[in-house]
Formats: C-alpha cells, structure tokens, sequence
C-alpha cells in the first residue's frame, strides 16, 4: 500500500508540474493557438479536397480510354505523370 501511495503522489505531483509548465511556456495564448490550429486543419481540408478531385479526373480520364476499347494499366499510388 506504501508503494502505491507513493506512485499515486509522485504521478499527482508530475502530472501538475507538467501542466503548470505547459501553460506557462505555451508559445502563444489560447485563442491564438486555436486559431492557428483552426487555419493548418482548413489547409489540409483543402489540399485533401484538391487531391481527390485531381484523382478524380484522372480516373475518369482511364475510364473514358477503357470504354474506348484501348487497354490501360493500373498502378496503385502512381500517376501517369510519375510513370
């Protein structure tokens, strides 16, 4: 029970520490930090959309060809570009 008492205070104690610490030597204060965070998930947001509509187009493009009778080849995770 002595040890458990132990680790229970020294984790109690670390976990405190720690959080005192992080807020203060956060770079910046809340508000801004959420808005920072806000805008990078937007950004992502919109390389992601960008990415998929350009996949999109490319996979269209291979299934208009294949309609057409000409024979095509799939590479998993490589545009035509790389190949």
């Amino acid at each position: 029970m002595h040890k458990f008492l132990m680790f229970a205070t020294g984790l109690l104690t670390g976990t405190l520490t720690g959080g005192i610490l992080a807020l203060l030597l956060a770079p910046q204060p809340g508000p801004d930090l959420q808005e920072d965070i806000r805008k990078q998930i937007e950004h992502l947001l919109e390389e992601g959309k960008l990415a998929a509509e350009t996949r999109r187009h490319e996979l269209e493009t291979q299934l208009e060809t294949f309609k057409q009778g000409h024979p095509i080849t799939l590479q998993a995770g490589v545009s035509e570009e790389e190949v």
